[in-house]
């Protein structure tokens, strides 16, 4: 079979990603590997794409290889995603599927949006592998990376693709900009937004949301910043969190974005996500590396398109805010009714810088902080500003230092896996579980007396 790896890193052939690829084209030498560095060498495939669509035209099977950034793939896949599409390669029928390696932050995330773009071009799907970066390091990481590929052989050649989610038709409802009659003479909320010229919809829903909005708001258009390019995975703003680029973003993110007290995202779907210029920002973002420093501000969305089909952008949207600890305060679209939609984001954001308020995380903040937890503790060493962070945020609540917790469990194991102790306990375990919780409710009846 002739294989084509598109390598979205771009850290080219330094790739751990790629590692697997390689270890997987040696043990298969009668299929013919191939690789385009499409994130490396991103800028030359914005000039000239002939190379890459004749390459994967030719090609029996398309994998796309990349490390999870930030909820999906690299802003440099991603742009060369948008090219693919824009030069309207015919791939119908086409096989493909993904290999990636992570930490398991958000990887379902990342792979469904690959899944969703291949069905855009009429690809034929095949489950993927989401290893971690240590996998191929390990005799088991080796051997679910050999049992992946054999049973994708088997897969295509028997026709066992997954089946695509199929997208809604979707019909705009025009936003209206009402005359501004609220006062907005306090606050700072930014809207954060990549608005193309033509872009009318998507500005009109921005221009009604400054207008309703009872606070100051400012608009930061990620079109017009000059971005020297997107995160090169080098880790060099580790230990200080300062940028190897020279573009001066690092600064202006902290100085000009998140000193706000809100943010509003503003975004018309693309390929299924924010767009290429969004995920940039994403990406580029890492200068803050692990740490959520906007952690207690309320987030909310406008945006433009179809995003009641979009179950993936859905998650995406819903773990940002979670992991960030950030309120998600609403999403408005202009699916059916913009304008009802973004008052109600206005008061609802309002409300929030108001009263402060941040409701506690569910599994989705809960699981991805526990993920960051442990990366950043085995590697405190490297992530330095990371480490800072966590010790002073107490983000290291590792469950082996509650030992009083630890030892009343076994106390309660013992007395439990006795029949005779556990018949003459009766409900009193019960009580003496709800007995904390009875003290708060009857403290605050004493409290009203």
């Amino acid at each position: 079979m002739n294989i084509l790896i598109l390598n979205g890193s771009p850290k080219g052939d330094y790739s751990i990603t790629l590692q697997t690829v390689n270890y997987l084209a040696d043990l298969h030498p009668e299929h013919t590997f191939s690789t385009l560095h499409v994130g490396k060498y991103i800028k030359k495939y914005e000039k000239d794409m002939h190379e890459a669509i004749a390459a994967i035209e030719e090609a029996e099977l398309i994998i796309f290889s990349y490390p999870v950034y930030t909820f999906i793939a690299p802003y440099q896949l991603h742009r060369f995603i948008e090219l693919v599409k824009a030069a309207g390669a015919d791939l119908s029928g086409k096989a493909a599927t993904q290999i990636t390696t992570s930490k398991h932050f958000y990887d379902v995330t990342a792979h469904k949006y690959i899944k969703d773009n291949c069905a855009d071009m009429g690809m034929r799907y095949f489950t993927g592998l989401s290893a971690d970066m240590d996998d191929l390091l390990t005799e088991s990481g080796r051997k679910e990376a050999e049992n992946f590929f054999e049973r994708l052989i088997f897969e295509t050649e028997n026709g066992l693709c997954e089946k695509q989610d199929s997208f809604a038709s979707y019909h705009p409802v025009t936003a209206d900009v009402p005359v501004n009659t609220v006062p907005q003479d306090m606050g700072d909320v930014v809207i954060v937004t990549d608005l193309e010229e033509g872009d009318g919809q998507l500005k009109n829903m921005i221009d009604r949301f400054c207008r309703v909005m009872p606070r100051k708001t400012r608009v930061v258009n990620l079109r017009e910043y000059p971005f020297s390019g997107g995160c090169l995975g080098c880790f060099s703003c580790a230990s200080n969190g300062i940028c190897i680029y020279k573009d001066g973003f690092d600064e202006y993110l902290r100085n000009e974005i998140q000193t706000a007290e809100a943010t509003v995202y503003a975004f018309k779907i693309k390929d299924h996500s924010m767009g290429a210029r969004f995920k940039l920002y994403d990406d580029r973002q890492f200068c803050n590396g692990h740490r959520t420093v906007t952690m207690g501000k309320p987030v909310g969305y406008l945006i433009n398109g179809c995003y009641s089909t979009e179950s993936n952008l859905r998650t995406v949207i819903e773990g940002r805010a979670q992991v960030g600890h950030n309120f998600l305060a609403g999403v408005a679209t202009d699916e059916t009714d913009p304008n009802a939609e973004i008052d109600r984001l206005a008061l609802s954001l309002d409300h929030a810088i108001e009263t402060g308020y941040t409701p506690p995380q569910n599994f989705l903040g809960v699981g991805g902080k526990k993920i960051f937890r442990d990366l950043i503790w085995l590697m405190r060493g490297m992530m330095k500003a990371d480490h800072k962070f966590y010790k002073k945020n107490g983000v290291y609540d590792f469950p082996q230092k509650k030992k009083g917790m630890a030892l009343k469990m076994y106390l309660v194991g013992a007395l439990i896996s006795s029949p005779k102790v556990k018949a003459k306990m009766g409900n009193s375990m019960n009580e003496g579980m709800i007995a904390p919780y009875r003290k708060v409710i009857e403290k605050i009846h004493k409290e009203e007396k």
